[in-house]
């Protein structure tokens, strides 16, 4: 089946582009298909007036003017899960590794449960002794997660 039948969207980038992507991609820990999908799904959010396109000075101007913003501008939204099995708890102690680090949480007291996680996912959460997280269990899988 080709491609457009598929849903599937391609387009041409610049080199300086695919690697702010794929940076992205790789200190988020997302596949380019997550990044551009949660891009797409933000723009009906934020846009409630037409967006015109650039005029052919404007885009003159953003290509010899403006840097490329190495970080996100799309807005954080409350966590959600399709995973059934969320247990909150208090974060009682982070093992950073080189690679992967050791998350433990305080479910209820004396119980705990422990999940080794990327070192860069500990890091983006924030994860640290006392904060609270959550635990979401799927399968035989614990996923640390935070609000």
């Amino acid at each position: 089946m080709p491609r457009k039948e598929q849903g599937w969207v391609t387009f041409q980038t610049s080199e300086d582009e695919r690697k702010i992507l794929e940076e992205f991609c790789e200190q988020s820990q997302r596949t380019k298909t997550e990044i551009l999908r949660e891009l797409v799904r933000s723009l009906n959010q934020h846009s409630s007036t037409p967006i015109s396109p650039p005029s052919k000075q404007e885009k003159q101007e953003d290509t010899y003017t403006q840097k490329p913003e190495r970080e996100s501008n799309i807005q954080k939204k409350s966590l959600k899960v399709s995973s059934r099995n969320i247990l909150k708890g208090v974060v009682k102690r982070v093992i950073y590794g080189a690679v992967n680090s050791e998350v433990t949480l305080e479910i209820i007291h004396k119980v705990e449960l422990t999940s080794i996680i990327t070192r860069a996912s500990a890091e983006e959460l924030e994860l640290a002794e006392g904060k609270e997280a959550y635990a979401v269990i799927k399968s035989n899988d614990i996923v640390i997660a935070r609000e």
